[in-house]
This record gives structure tokens, C-alpha cells and sequence, in this order.
């Protein structure tokens, strides 16, 4: 999205030196390329979208409307799930730690809880015996080496006594049933996608296995600005390039006409350029030889690790060369580390406007209200309009429950 000094100004005035700007229409058609890239190649695709990444509630209604499915990690996330809409049978519960309620609940309505550990299992269990009548839906998380150097300590070891106790478990049930096989691994390099499925085939063929799903889970990237790209090594993946390596493995690997659902997790690959941050520069001055400025923002605010966020400064004179560098942009905590971009090349001003890009991403989820509450959150639309989907919050909202 494009933005004039003379916008920012006016949005500043009405809401605030700092906010978000999401773009719904954005996320929409992310998810739509994403599903018909895997469709392509393995028909039977649906998408779960990722609560955790990013759980603005005019997304996830987005995800509903369009037929998708809601991947949850916890009772908060399961609650928004249920109020915006979501039907019971599209939850999926994933995590190593599920609240009783919510798991009888969705248990009972249909849904999907997919078993992390023995004591999950023992929980379901009880359920079964006390709804003899009903038919409860899971699945189990497998954890098995695909090559990212990390020993995940999600799910059951597919090769431990543990997966064989709870295969036994469901199977002498009268009332379970195993309806998914599902893993997940934090590595979003495409090299890891093929051995994903391959592991999978690998448990369901030797173990007989036929669960209406396969869940490969997420760890994808997604669309994001070039300045992002040059950040990482090799190429950044294309939708298309993880859908082909699962989709060959899989439809050359299946048994027979058995063609269960593949179900895929994204949260980054979608909502990871659907939004940007916009700071207000505070001040702008030299220490010790260097220029810094600091915005009214942090790095808690975009959650990108290691990497710079891609930042544009728009100030009341788009024709300014763009010398006066190097500036280190900085933010408003007491942290000496809150530093979002160490050599900004210039120039910048107080009064400018920062426009950090790319920060759809667990930025919203993983902020506290360290130092200053949460910013808003304003949808714009293409002809311009905004919708506030989130309040900016005060200390009231801040201090509420302590007493």
C-alpha cells in the first residue's frame, strides 16, 4: 500500500501517533492462491488457518467464509473460533497443552483434537466413557527427523513406545476414532516439505493406518517485501514450489484409490504481508558522531528476530534525495536493543511518518503492554475507508485485573 505525508497525517490525528494497518484483501487472496497452488497438485486440499500467528478477528472470519478451517492451541483461540462463526467439525485443536472444557466440547460438537502426549489420550478417553453414544474425533502429532538439524519436542516419537501405546488405545476403543495423522516442524526451508510427506506415508503404510487426513501442518513462507528477501539465503520459495513437493509424493505414495484430505497449517505464508506497522518519528538527534531517531514503536511491535523490517519514510517532501544517512531508527522502550533498523540511509525527520512493511506475522500476538499499551488496528479498503477492527488500549484496559 502506497501512503502520502497528507494521509498519515490525518490518520495520526484521528487515531494516534502509531497503528496498524491491515489489508484484508490481502490476506483473502493469499489464502486463495495458496489453496488452488496445493489444490493443483493434490486435489483434496484444505487449509486450516493458524490462530496463533495472527488472531484478528476480521481474518479469521475471512477463513470461514471461504470455506477454510480454524487450527487452534488453546481454549482463548478455540472461544474466537466458536464467536466468529467457525462450526465445530472445522476446529482443529493442535498443542502441547489443551484446557479440559475445551476439549470435551469440541470433542462433543464434532471437532478434531489432535493427541500431543498419553495424558491427552487419557482425557479423551474419559469423554468416551462417559458419551457412549457419541463418536469422538482425533488425530496424533508424530514427530520424526526431516532433516532440519532440530529434534522437535511436539508429539509422539513415531518409532517410541508411547505412538504404539496410543495407536492401541484408540483402535480398542469403541467410540474413538483416528481421523487424522498430523506433524509439524518449525523449519519453513522447502527442503523439509518432502520429507514431511515421505515420513507420513512411511507411518500410515507401516502402521495400516487410512485416516480421512493427512496434516502436514505449517512453516511456509509467504509473500514478503524484496528488501526482506535479499535477508535470507537462497530463494525464498513459491507457494507452487511446497505444493509440488508434497503433491508428487503423495499421489505417487498412496495405496491404491486411497486419496485422504491433505490438510496444511499456514499462518505466516498468509498473514505475513497483510499488514503493515506506521510510527511517527519523535525525534531525531546525534550521539557520539551517529544519527538516531526514534519512532513510536519497538521491536516488540514487528517480531522479526534477527531480520530488519523493511521500512519506507514518508515525509512532506516525497522529492527529497534521499541522503542525510546513515540514521539508526530506534524505539521508545528503556531497552539499549530496542533497535529496529541499525543504518537507515536518509534522511529522516521528526514529524516523518516510518511505514515498517511485512509485519502481519505474530506481531499482534506476541506484543505486550510493555512500557505503552497496544496500538489500533485500522482495516483500509481500496477505495480508502477505514474500519478500526482493533481499539487502541488505555491503562484501564491495561490494569483491569489486578487488584
Amino acid at each position: 500500500m502506497r501512503y502520502t505525508y497528507e494521509m498519515l497525517k490525518s490518520m495520526t490525528t484521528e487515531y494516534g501517533d502509531s497503528f496498524y494497518v491491515l489489508n484484508v484483501g490481502r490476506f483473502t487472496a493469499n489464502y486463495q492462491e495458496l489453496l488452488a497452488a496445493f489444490r493443483a497438485q493434490y486435489p483434496k486440499t484444505e487449509i486450516a488457518y493458524s490462530y496463533k500467528t495472527n488472531y484478528i478477528p476480521a481474518l479469521c472470519r475471512v477463513v470461514n467464509a471461504l470455506g477454510g478451517y480454524a487450527e487452534v492451541v488453546s481454549h482463548m483461540e478455540y472461544a474466537l473460533a466458536r464467536r466468529v462463526g467457525v462450526p465445530y467439525e472445522k476446529i482443529v485443536f493442535n498443542g502441547p497443552y489443551k484446557q479440559p472444557e475445551a476439549v470435551r466440547e469440541l470433542l462433543l460438537g464434532g471437532g478434531t483434537v489432535h493427541l500431543d502426549c498419553l495424558q491427552e489420550l487419557e482425557l479423551v478417553q474419559e469423554v468416551a466413557r462417559e458419551n457412549p453414544d457419541s463418536r469422538l474425533r482425533v488425530g496424533i502429532r508424530v514427530n520424526f527427523p526431516v532433516g532440519d538439524g532440530v529434534v522437535s519436542r511436539f508429539g509422539f516419537d513415531a518409532q517410541g513406545g508411547d505412538f504404539k501405546i496410543v495407536l492401541q488405545e484408540i483402535q480398542k476403543a469403541k467410540n474413538i476414532n483416528l481421523v487424522a495423522l498430523h506433524c509439524h516442524f518449525a523449519s519453513r526451508a522447502l527442503e523439509t516439505w518432502k520429507p514431511r510427506a515421505e515420513g507420513m506415508l512411511k507411518i500410515l503404510i507401516g502402521n495400516g493406518l487410512r485416516p480421512e487426513r493427512i496434516d502436514l501442518g505449517g512453516g511456509m513462507y509467504g509473500r514478503m517485501d524484496e528488501r526482506l528477501k535479499r535477508q535470507f539465503a537462497g530463494e525464498i520459495p513459491s507457494y507452487q514450489a511446497y505444493a509440488q513437493a508434497v503433491g508428487e509424493v503423495l499421489q505417487k505414495g498412496l495405496p491404491g484409490n486411497y486419496r485422504p484430505t491433505l490438510m496444511i497449517e499456514p499462518g505466516s505464508a498468509l498473514a505475513g504481508d497483510c499488514m503493515d506497522l506506521v510510527a511517527k518519528v519523535h525525534n531525531v538527534k546525534t550521539v557520539q558522531g551517529r544519527k538516531v531517531a526514534t519512532v513510536l514503536a519497538s521491536t516488540q511491535n514487528i517480531q522479526m528476530g534477527s531480520k530488519t523490517p523493511p521500512v519506507d519514510i514518508v515525509g512532506p517532501n516525497p522529492d527529497q534525495p534521499q541522503s542525510g544517512g546513515p540514521v539508526r531508527i530506534v524505539g521508545y522502550t528503556c531497552i539499549e536493543g530496542d533497535v529496529l533498523v541499525k543504518d537507515y540511509p536518509g534522511p529522516v525527520a521528526a514529524g516523518d511518518y516510518a511505514v515498517f512493511r511485512n509485519v502481519g506475522s505474530y506481531s499482534i500476538v506476541l506484543k505486550p503492554p510493555f512500557i505503552l499499551p497496544n496500538i489500533p488496528v485500522l482495516s483500509m479498503r481500496e477505495d480508502g475507508t477505514i474500519e478500526v477492527v482493533k481499539c487502541a488500549e488505555t491503562e484501564k484496559d491495561v490494569f483491569q485485573t489486578y487488584r
